[in-house]
């Protein structure tokens, strides 16, 4: 399939043939939500954590005799019954949050939300995204322009430092290289735009 190319001032300057594996890959919501879900608890770090009766300090001896006092018996002050004892079933920092996905799946997935972006017109691709300079005014107002608002993702072919400079001071823009592609990035943003030298690596 074709698709137009522009430049950064909105301009159409060629088109570029697309793969119909990718843009014409059919929605899958059950597997982008599969893969947004593990992306995002790879990256969680439990904090949480309550002491069990093994890790609280003290109650090395028997708090009293077992048998003659009158009160129930007790082994441990560090018992779960007691205050400032061990915590039962609390929450540990041991617990691991971390899933797989399988490349295919996870292909599948990135293909669907791009094939999703491109159908509603909020995916473009542009001829370069390499600018002369690393000031932040001078890719705010080339978005601003092509986009009516500067909001997108800018997937590039390598990494340009210009590029990233620039863009890594506005807050709804970012720069990712094309092997770094991911399902919530390319969902966040309300444009997506890349760079046609990116495009062989993502097909």
């Amino acid at each position: 399939m074709k698709a137009k190319v522009y430049n950064l001032k909105g301009e159409v300057v060629k088109e570029t043939e697309l793969s119909d594996v990718i843009f014409l890959h059919p929605w899958n919501s059950d597997l982008v939500y599969q893969a947004l879900r593990i992306q995002t608890a790879n990256r969680r770090h439990p904090l949480a954590h309550a002491k069990n009766r093994a890790e609280v300090s003290g109650g090395g001896r028997k708090p009293w005799k077992q048998k003659g006092t009158g009160r129930a018996r007790q082994g441990s002050i560090r018992s779960p019954i007691w205050k400032g004892g061990g915590v039962t079933h609390g929450p540990t920092k041991e617990k691991i949050f971390a899933r797989k996905l399988n490349k295919k799946m996870l292909r599948g997935a990135i293909h669907s939300v791009l094939a999703k972006r491109f159908k509603l017109d909020e995916l473009k691709i542009v001829d370069s995204l390499e600018l002369q300079s690393s000031k932040t005014k001078e890719i705010f107002m080339s978005l601003k322009n092509f986009l009516k608002i500067p909001n997108a993702l800018l997937i590039t072919a390598a990494g340009h430092k210009n590029i990233h400079l620039a863009s890594r001071n506005i807050p709804k823009v970012k720069d990712i290289h094309a092997s770094s592609l991911n399902v919530e990035d390319l969902l966040k943003y309300k444009n997506v735009l890349i760079e046609e030298k990116a495009l062989s690596e993502i097909q």
